[in-house]
C-alpha cells in the first residue's frame, strides 16, 4: 500500500482490500483449534464436519482473525505514530454468515470506520469484511483499538520491539513485503448468500429457559500457549511473550492475547452448542488482562447464562464471562446462536 496519509482522521470511510487471497489449509485449521484449545470435532475430523452438513473441516469462530491481522497491520503501517506495542484492543464484534472451511480462498477488505482523539489516546474502529473469491460474504468484524500517542510514548519501546520481533514483521521487512500483504483501494461489497445451514445443535430451542446457566469450563494457559498462539495467529506483539517489553509498557508480566481469550470463549460456547455454525454473532469488550506466570499455567474460567430467547427466530443470546483469578477479563460479552 502506498503511503496513505499521516492524518488518521482523513482515512475514515475509505475502503481497501488485500491484493492476494488467503487459502485456508486443513492443517492450519487444526493448528488454530489447538492454539485456542477448541476440540470441537468438526475442526478436526471430516466425518464430524459431515455430520453437521459440511464436506470439509470448518474452522473455529475466530480463525478469521489471522487474516484480519495481516490486513490491519498493512493499514496501520500507513499511519504515522503507531506501532504494534502501542495498540490495545478494546472491543471486538464478529458477524458470522457462514463458517470458514478448509480449501476456502478468502479475500479481506478493511475500512477505518471512525477516529477520535481523547487526550493522548486515539480511539480507532476498524471494519473488516471477509469474503470468498466469488464475493460471498463470510464474516464482518468490527474492532476498536486504543493507540497511545503524544509525549507519554517512550520511543525506546518501538526500538526495543523492532529488536525482538520475528523476522518478517520488523519495519524493514514490512517495507519489502510481497504484494499479498499490501492493500488497494476498493468500493466493491460482497454478496450475502441466503442462509441454508440448518442448526444441528445438541439442544432444542424448547430445552432452554432465560436464566439457564451453561456448565462452567476452566482452561489453563501457559507461556508456551502464548508463544504458540502468537505464531499460529500471526500476532507479533512481544508484550505477549517478552518480559522486557511487557515491563517497558507498564505491564506486570506478559499477558494473554485478547483474541486468544476470545477464541477460547467461542470454543466454550460452540462446544456447548455442538454446532459451531449455529453461532451467528459474537462480541466481546475487553476490560481486564491475564498476566501469565513464567513457571506455571494460569487458569481462566469461562461461564455463561441464557440472557434472552426469541421463539419466532428460535435464537438465544448467551451472556458470557471470563475470570482470571479475581479479575474479570470481559466487560460485556454476548453470543447470539440459532437452535434446532
Amino acid at each position: 500500500m502506498e503511503n496513505l496519509t499521516i492524518d488518521s482522521a482523513a482515512l475514515v470511510g475509505r475502503g481497501y482490500r488485500m491484493v492476494d487471497y488467503y487459502e485456508v489449509g486443513r492443517e492450519k485449521i487444526r493448528e488454530f483449534a489447538r492454539a485456542v484449545q477448541d476440540f470441537q470435532p468438526a475442526h478436526w475430523s471430516e466425518d464430524a464436519a459431515a455430520d453437521l452438513g459440511y464436506d470439509r473441516l470448518i474452522a473455529p469462530v475466530t480463525f478469521g482473525s489471522i487474516i484480519f491481522m495481516i490486513v490491519n497491520r498493512a493499514l496501520f503501517d500507513g499511519l504515522a505514530g503507531y506501532d504494534m506495542s502501542q495498540l490495545l484492543q478494546a472491543d471486538q464484534i464478529l458477524e458470522l454468515h457462514r463458517p470458514v472451511a478448509a480449501g476456502d480462498r478468502l479475500v479481506c477488505s478493511v475500512e477505518l470506520s471512525s477516529f477520535r482523539r481523547v487526550a493522548d489516546n486515539d480511539f480507532i474502529v476498524v471494519k473488516n469484511v471477509l469474503a470468498t473469491q466469488d464475493n460471498e460474504l463470510v464474516q464482518v468484524s468490527h474492532t476498536t483499538v486504543v493507540a497511545r500517542t503524544g509525549d507519554e510514548v517512550d520511543p525506546a519501546i518501538a526500538e526495543a520491539a523492532e529488536s525482538v520481533v520475528m523476522h518478517g514483521v520488523s519495519l524493514a521487512d514490512r517495507l519489502s513485503a510481497t504484494d499479498g500483504a499490501k492493500l488497494i483501494e476498493t468500493v466493491e461489497a460482497p454478496q450475502i448468500a441466503p442462509a441454508t445451514h440448518i442448526p444441528r445443535t445438541s439442544m432444542r430451542f424448547e430445552d432452554l429457559s432465560v436464566g439457564d446457566v451453561l456448565p462452567s469450563k476452566p482452561l489453563r494457559v501457559s507461556r508456551g500457549d502464548l508463544v504458540n498462539y502468537a505464531g499460529v495467529a500471526g500476532d507479533p506483539n512481544p508484550i505477549h511473550w517478552n518480559d522486557g517489553l511487557a515491563a517497558l509498557v507498564g505491564l506486570p508480566n506478559v499477558v494473554a492475547h485478547g483474541m486468544l481469550t476470545m477464541g477460547m470463549a467461542a470454543g466454550f460456547v460452540t462446544s456447548w452448542l455442538g454446532d459451531p455454525a449455529a453461532l451467528t454473532k459474537f462480541s466481546v469488550r475487553f476490560t481486564g488482562i491475564a498476566p501469565i506466570d513464567p513457571h506455571k499455567p494460569q487458569a481462566i474460567e469461562f461461564t455463561g447464562r441464557i440472557k434472552s430467547l426469541d421463539a419466532d427466530k428460535r435464537t438465544a443470546v448467551v451472556a458470557l464471562a471470563a475470570h482470571y483469578e479475581e479479575r474479570k477479563l470481559f466487560g460485556r460479552a454476548t453470543a447470539e446462536v440459532r437452535l434446532r
